[in-house]
């Protein structure tokens, strides 16, 4: 029946399950049901999995928006307009991109940056020469490798100090010079000779990433199998057929990226001229000249338009890059795009020698 003490009782627990108000028969059972498979569903594996995820990439994800893209697309749009960081704007559409090639001194900018891309080859160079001698049993070859990493650990503007009074007339550089029988007279203003001061602010790049890319390398060289050098003591290989045989065709992948990463850095060299000489005597590198048109000159979009240009130089030198690599190295174990198409003449012309 129903006033039975049975169902009295579970009619006060229908109450309270639905927070004190009641509900027909039935109701309130099913809306405890639906709580509880939602909390269930929220607990499962695969959900909580989800949300987890989800809630720990919300903040990075935010903040890369916020900022990092929305501000480059705001330049992308300042790129278009006649503009300072205060006052009215006025849209000239492309002609700032325009004037990015035209400018004598953007266009200089551009030019000087073959400097640094010559030096980061050099870099590259020295840097695999010493990790190919140090990554095996050198005596002191510890003290060697912390000595010439040490400069990378160095900031920038410490770096440029350094240089700034090793090149002063009658410093550093012109003393040992001297030490070595030079005259004084004889030698050039290091940073003030048109002819010679851009080679010797490049100079300090490779000063200071040579260490970088040796240690990159020597990891590389650390990973490439033992076995393999043994089979070349076996056949009588040399040192420098185990470099040629060996070492190369393993390290391929980071001697690429080193690549990639030293010319896309050459492009967009700030710290050095502009603390050393300030851009000054023509060794004003493309940062230093966006950053005097931006700051000095108030030019925000013409500043913002050389930015855009410099990402698509980056770009393109990035997929200039890439391609090399495929046709001359390959990607990662693949075979190199060049040794296809000799494997796949030689099967031609092998075939065509047999059918005759």
């Amino acid at each position: 029946m129903d006033g039975s003490p049975g169902v009295k009782r579970s009619r006060i627990l229908e109450e309270e399950a639905g927070g004190g108000q009641r509900f027909p028969r039935g109701k309130g059972v099913g809306l405890m049901n639906e709580k509880k498979s939602l909390k269930a569903w929220v607990q499962s594996g695969k959900v909580n999995r989800k949300l987890c995820i989800f809630a720990f990439m919300l903040v990075p994800v935010a903040l890369l928006v916020i900022f990092t893209y929305i501000p480059f697309f705001k330049m992308i749009g300042f790129s278009f307009y006649d503009m300072k960081y205060i006052g009215d704007r006025e849209f000239v559409g492309l002609q700032n991109y325009i004037e990015v090639f035209t400018r004598k001194d953007c266009f200089q900018a551009l030019k000087l940056s073959l400097y640094y891309i010559v030096a980061s080859f050099v870099q590259l160079a020295l840097a695999l020469y010493f990790a190919s001698v140090l990554s095996f049993k050198v005596r002191g070859s510890g003290v060697f490798k912390g000595l010439m990493f040490f400069p990378y650990l160095i900031c920038g503007i410490a770096v440029g100090f350094i240089f700034k009074f090793f090149y002063t007339r009658g410093f550093v550089f012109d003393t040992v010079l001297q030490w070595c029988g030079f005259n004084l007279e004889q030698l050039p203003y290091w940073l003030k000779d048109t002819s010679i001061n851009n080679i010797s602010v490049a100079a300090t790049s490779v000063w200071r990433y040579m260490g970088q890319g040796m240690v990159m390398f020597i990891g590389a060289i650390m990973s490439v199998d033992a076995s393999l050098y043994e089979a070349g003591d076996i056949d009588g290989a040399n040192s420098f057929q185990k470099f040629i045989y060996i070492i190369l065709p393993n390290i391929k992948t980071i001697i690429v990226l080193n690549m990639i990463l030293s010319i896309t850095g050459s492009l967009s060299v700030f710290e050095p001229p502009y603390v050393i000489t300030g851009g000054d005597f023509g060794t004003g590198t493309y940062f230093v000249i966006m950053n005097k048109l931006a700051h000095e000159s108030q030019k925000v979009g013409l500043a913002s338009a050389m930015a855009v240009v410099l990402l698509i130089l980056i770009m393109i030198a990035t997929l200039i890059q890439k391609g090399i690599e495929k046709y001359y190295f390959g990607v990662g174990d693949t075979e190199s795009i060049r040794e296809i198409r000799k494997r796949k003449k030689r099967m031609a012309m092998a075939e065509k020698g047999g059918t005759r």
